[in-house]
Parts: structure tokens; sequence; C-alpha cells
């Protein structure tokens, strides 16, 4: 049995949030940005993955 169909299919690996048109931007300032909030929903991404991968690396 291989140590691949121990982990459940419960926990998928995480996916990056969508990148928003550049043309998105209105340019009027907006605090936050909509770019502003895309990179914090990188970071969470990047976390989040950081954890799935040390879940997985260590199964």
């Amino acid at each position: 049995m291989s140590t691949d169909s121990a982990i459940p299919d419960t926990d998928p690996m995480p996916l990056p949030p969508e990148q928003p048109d550049l043309d998105a931007c209105c340019g009027n300032g907006c605090e936050p940005c909509i770019f502003d909030l895309h990179d914090m929903a990188m970071d969470d991404y990047r976390q989040a993955l950081r954890a799935w991968q040390a879940r997985h690396n260590g199964a």
C-alpha cells in the first residue's frame, strides 16, 4: 500500500487567488486597492500552502 493513499481527499491543496485584471483598478486611490487585497490574499495562500505541504510531506 502506498503512502499517497493514506492522505485524505478532504485536505486538498490550496489554490492561489485569481489575479485581478490590470484594468480592474479604478485609479481613484482606494484604500485598500484591489491589488492590495490580492497581495493580502496571496500572503494567506502562501501560508496555507506551507501548512498543507508540511502536513502532506510529514504523512
